[in-house]
């Protein structure tokens, strides 16, 4: 079969196990980064065919909208088409730093993988994202970590403007208040122009100038940037 390209992560998966049917399960995203905030989260039960996005290929338009914007509700479109069971902004808002979050699912049985998006601020198109996970199937506590991906679809010029509109170069905000001003820009093209992993920000120290408007003592990451547990009842 074709599969359906609706182009959330790699992760490291401390355990698994076959995917279920039709039992109830938590879903609980925590923010493990020291800065970073996580716009509106999407999380979503679907079925095998369905993909939020894959490493290697282009983003989707929708998938550009979250991570350049935090706009969930094209992808949230795309998911209803071919009833996938969705949980919208589980945290009512940023998911702010140390921060956790829980989405909650009684799947229909055809939806076995588990995927999760959310755009990190401040980023230009950087995105917490978890890609079609197997739900386990037998009761238990089931712990992931999760990467930071690149949308691979605006440079990383890291300066904050109030872009978020797809086509339009530039970081929405930073809510942490942290950042600098005046930057010249970290980059204005990009090599990889698909979906990978994220290279974390650059910044540098100088809160009036400089290259980047992000503070490099704070704003800086490594991967995993998320804890993930899933909770089979």
């Amino acid at each position: 079969m074709k599969k359906r390209m609706i182009p959330l992560l790699t992760l490291a998966a401390l355990s698994a196990t076959p995917a279920m049917a039709d039992k109830d399960f938590d879903a609980t995203l925590t923010n493990l980064t020291h800065s970073l905030y996580f716009t509106p989260l999407l999380v979503t039960a679907h079925d095998d065919s369905t993909y939020l996005f894959k490493s290697g290929m282009a983003a989707s338009a929708n998938l550009q909208a979250m991570a350049e914007g935090g706009d969930i509700a094209g992808l949230s479109m795309d998911l209803a088409a071919v009833n996938a069971d969705i949980v919208e902004n589980p945290a009512a808002g940023l998911l702010a730093p140390g921060a956790s979050t829980t989405a909650s699912f009684t799947p229909m049985k055809e939806n076995e993988q588990l995927s999760i998006v959310g755009m990190m601020l401040p980023t230009n198109d950087g995105f917490v994202g978890l890609n079609s996970l197997d739900i386990p199937e037998k009761k238990g506590t089931y712990t992931y970590y999760l990467n930071a991906y690149d949308a691979g679809t605006e440079a990383n010029n890291e300066i904050i403007n109030g872009g978020g509109m797809p086509g339009v170069l530039g970081i929405p905000a930073d809510p942490s208040g942290m950042s600098g001003v005046n930057g010249t820009g970290v980059v204005d093209n990009e090599h990889n122009m698909t979906v990978h992993i994220h290279r974390g920000a650059v910044g540098d120290m100088d809160a009036m100038g400089g290259s980047s408007d992000l503070n490099s003592g704070v704003h800086r990451w490594l991967n995993p940037v998320a804890k993930l547990v899933i909770t089979v009842k």
